[in-house]
């Protein structure tokens, strides 16, 4: 069986990961790219650390199933198919979807920690680091959970001032220095998001589907 090519994109909340990969995948017949993301593979709510407020802190490396994302990012590099249920960020408005992800000879992981977690770090082929000025990433983090996590303003802003720049400083920001590509979105990534396409079109060739 010929190895997968694998792909780590990381970066902190807000700096654009999913439209990236979703602008990615659209590129790429079925079949051509697996995408397995960090954001499945959270903690239960209960199994979660608390802060100094008694609140949840879902953004520390121990609020995912770290061994899980490991073993089914194995599998996927040896042949296997995965399943899992769907994360739904405790909206009480969305239904969990139960996922298949199946080998492909791309695999995109894609999360906060996967450079972070070593033993996810090293089996990546190249690893592409997405970044944006804080205000930007914020503003795309409030639109984001009210649309798609029905979270509060008031909650949003709590997490990002005590959770996720503290976490994104702390465990995030270094991991940068791991990466391959520095990707900046500022504005978009229209440009770099092109190479990157050709890049792995070229990559494909003469690499079997079956």
């Amino acid at each position: 069986m010929q190895k997968p090519y694998v792909i780590g994109i990381a970066g902190g909340s807000g700096s654009g990961k999913t439209t990236f990969i979703n602008h990615l995948c659209d590129t790429f017949k079925e079949g051509e790219v697996c995408l397995l993301s960090m954001d499945n593979f959270y903690k239960k709510r209960e199994e979660q650390a608390l802060d100094e407020n008694n609140q949840i802190h879902f953004d520390l490396p121990t609020s995912f199933r770290r061994e899980e994302f490991a073993r089914d990012l194995g599998k996927l590099i040896q042949g296997e198919s995965v399943q899992f249920k769907e994360y739904t960020f405790n909206n009480p408005l969305a239904k969990a979807k139960d996922i298949c992800c199946r080998p492909a000879p791309i695999i995109v992981v894609e999360g906060i920690f996967v450079f972070y977690f070593e033993e996810i770090a090293k089996l990546m082929d190249l690893k592409i680091f997405l970044e944006a000025n804080e205000h930007l990433k914020l503003i795309r983090r409030i639109k984001r959970d009210a649309k798609e996590r029905n979270y509060p303003l008031e909650d949003v802003l709590y997490r990002y001032q005590h959770h996720v720049y503290p976490s994104y400083e702390h465990y995030i920001l270094p991991s940068k220095s791991q990466a391959d590509i520095i990707i900046n979105n500022n504005n978009n990534f229209d440009g770099a998001l092109q190479m990157f396409v050709s890049f792995l079109k070229e990559k494909l060739k003469g690499h079997s589907l079956s």
